[in-house]
Order: C-alpha cells, then sequence, then structure tokens
C-alpha cells in the first residue's frame, strides 16, 4: 500500500464567537482556518488529516506540499513509525518545532486513518480498544474581556449540560464572573496564552486561589520555561496545566523532568501526530502527569483525539470549542449531548468529511 498522492486542503469557516468584542491577542477572529491533509493510496484508500493552521494557514499548507508530500508519496502507507522517523530526521533542517511539526502531524494523522480503513477497524481498536465510549467534554470559551459576556456564556453552557467550563481569560473581574455564575461546584479552567512573566503569573495565581480553579493553564512566557513554571507551581500550589505549544515527545519529557504541570496537554495537530501523541501519553503515564489533550478543532483533529483519549487510560476530558460555527465537517455527529461525546465506530477515526463542505470553503 504505498502513498500515490498526497495534497493539503486549507479552508476557512466563519465563526460567531458568541459575544460582543470578541477577539484574541487584540485581533478579531472570525474564522477557522483549517489545513486538511488528504492521503490517497495506489489502491484508491484515502485518509485524513489535519495540519495545526490557526492563522498560520497558508505556511502550514506550504510546508506541507513542498516539504512533506515529497518525500512521503511512493512511501509504505503503512510504515507510520518508520516514515515519521524519517521525516522528523530529514526535515530538521527547518527546524523540529512550529510550522514543520505542524504539517508532518497532518500526515501522521491521514496515515493513522489508512490503516484503520484498511483493517477495517476503528482506530481505537488498533490501538488496543476502547476504555470507555464516552468522554466527558469541556467547554472550552473564546477570549472576550468582558464580565458580562463571560458570565452569560458560562450560563449557555452549563444549561447544555457541560459540568466543566474553561476561560481565556487574562483579568480577575471576567474569572470573578464565571465563578459567580457558575456556583462553587464546576470545575473552571482557566487558559491564559502565556501573557506573564514568572513574578506576574505569581501574583496573578495568589489573586486568582478564592476562584479555586482546576487548573491554570500556560501562565508564563515563553511556554518552554519549564523551571518557573516548576517553581510557579511548587511556591502557589495552584494546579497547571501546559503543552499545547510543545512539539515531539523530547520537549514533554524536559517538561515533566522539571515538574512543571499537573496536566500535560499534547495536542495531536502540533505535536507531531497519533505517532509522537502515544510517546508523550507513555511519558505522562510513567511520570505521573495527568493527560488533558488540546483539541479546540472541529476536524480529523478533534476526532483523532477522541480516538486517542478513547483507547488511553486517565485521558481526561475532551475540549470543544464553545461557538457558533457556520459549518462543520462531520455536521452535528462529532457534536457534544449534554457536555459528553460518544466515540464514532466507523474504520479509521470513525468519521468522513463531508466533500460539500471541503468544496464551499475550500481557501487560498
Amino acid at each position: 500500500m504505498k502513498i500515490a498522492r498526497a495534497e493539503a486542503i486549507p479552508l476557512s469557516i466563519p465563526f460567531n464567537p458568541g459575544g460582543r468584542n470578541a477577539g484574541w491577542e487584540g485581533q478579531a477572529w472570525r474564522g477557522l482556518d483549517v489545513v486538511l491533509v488528504r492521503v490517497e493510496t495506489d489502491g484508491g484508500l484515502v485518509g485524513w488529516g489535519e495540519a495545526f493552521s490557526y492563522n498560520c494557514r497558508r505556511a502550514v499548507a506550504a510546508a506541507f506540499e513542498d516539504m512533506v508530500a515529497p518525500v512521503a508519496v511512493g512511501r509504505d502507507a503503512g510504515d507510520i513509525a518508520g516514515l515519521s522517523a524519517d521525516l522528523q530526521q530529514c526535515l530538521h533542517l527547518f527546524g523540529r518545532y512550529g510550522v514543520t511539526m505542524f504539517a508532518l502531524s497532518g500526515l501522521d494523522i491521514a496515515l493513522w486513518d489508512l490503516a484503520g480503513k484498511a483493517a477495517n477497524l476503528p482506530l481505537h481498536r488498533l490501538l488496543g480498544g476502547a476504555v470507555r465510549t464516552e468522554i466527558p467534554g469541556y467547554a472550552s470559551l473564546f477570549r472576550y474581556s468582558d464580565p458580562e459576556v463571560v458570565a452569560e456564556r458560562t450560563q449557555a453552557a452549563l444549561a447544555e449540560g457541560y459540568r466543566y467550563v474553561k476561560l481565556h481569560e487574562i483579568r480577575e473581574p471576567e474569572i470573578a464572573a464565571a465563578r459567580d455564575a457558575a456556583g462553587p461546584d464546576i470545575p473552571i479552567m482557566v487558559d491564559c496564552n502565556c501573557p506573564w512573566t514568572p513574578a506576574q503569573a505569581r501574583d496573578m495565581a495568589s489573586r486568582l486561589r478564592p476562584y479555586d480553579l482546576f487548573w491554570l493553564e500556560e501562565p508564563i512566557f515563553p511556554p518552554e520555561d519549564f523551571r518557573a513554571l516548576a517553581r510557579l507551581r511548587t511556591e502557589t500550589g495552584v494546579p497547571l496545566a501546559a503543552g499545547e505549544n510543545a512539539c515531539t515527545a523530547f520537549q514533554f519529557q524536559e517538561m515533566f523532568t522539571a515538574g512543571a504541570v499537573d496536566y500535560a496537554q499534547p495536542s495531536v495537530t502540533k505535536v507531531g501526530g497519533i505517532t509522537e501523541f502515544r510517546k508523550v501519553a507513555a511519558l505522562a503515564e510513567t511520570d505521573g502527569v495527568a493527560l488533558m489533550p488540546h483539541a479546540p478543532y472541529f476536524g480529523p483533529g478533534f476526532l483523532a483525539s477522541l480516538q486517542l483519549m478513547a483507547a488511553l487510560p486517565r485521558s481526561g476530558l475532551a475540549e470543544w470549542f464553545y461557538l457558533d460555527r457556520e459549518a462543520c465537517l462531520y455536521g452535528e455527529s462529532i457534536a457534544p449531548r449534554g457536555g459528553v461525546f460518544h466515540l464514532p465506530a466507523g474504520p479509521g477515526l470513525g468519521a468522513e468529511p463531508n466533500l460539500d463542505v471541503i468544496r464551499d470553503y475550500r481557501a487560498t
């Protein structure tokens, strides 16, 4: 089973974040950028992957088309681990992390999808079977920078059945509003996206203590300063989460050795795909770190995350980006019901993307 074709398919799907003045890092954000990876074998079998691409869609697509695809075409589609290792080595000149690894992740996910289809089995069966077929999720809210909107969106998520809510706020009033809206018993997480120095993070962690955070996520810049994260964790006692910006198992090993986190958050579309994700999961289990995959996606990356979480013990909660999309590659088939995700049972990743959505939202 040889790889006959491999292409990047960029999409841009408009969405409504659900609040006025919503944005990210000072910029308005109204379109979900997706880079699908389509791999076809010489026998006509098609696998789908996803490379991380928020606001870097064109760069990731170019990396795949110019660096990854030329090496992959003609190779054995079933030699997933071998191809992953070869590509990481031959492309190391362009950087071991970032856009290069995003593109490699997309290929790896597509190859695992192909493997499941070739065996006519869902991915979790290839990984050893499902520990669970229902996975609790959390509503991952947009950044609103408005306490009133944060309270409204928190209440809306709870009304839909979610029992966990994650904020992306960096100010105390918004976090306090969410706690007031949720009450004392709902776990609330806060993802900061690396805004503070270690000293600022220590001050904020102390100020946020009354809100009883389930975890504080990526409070320090740069995100790879694992020693600073470890000091913050020790000095404040606040549970910390990180890992969405880490690529390869090597960075996670450094993180765990430093004692930096309570929750590890590998992103299957960034870390190196399913192959590398499994290495991270093994390290996390050995080091006693809980696994909480980063997965605010709606494409093959989300399906891959569900399949991995079903097959891995103690793999935590599924992340769902809480916003209204104009279209979804899988319709409502993967949407949570009562805050719970049900594992798709089709071969490979479990479901096939809607080709009409791909046609209608294809970007340049």
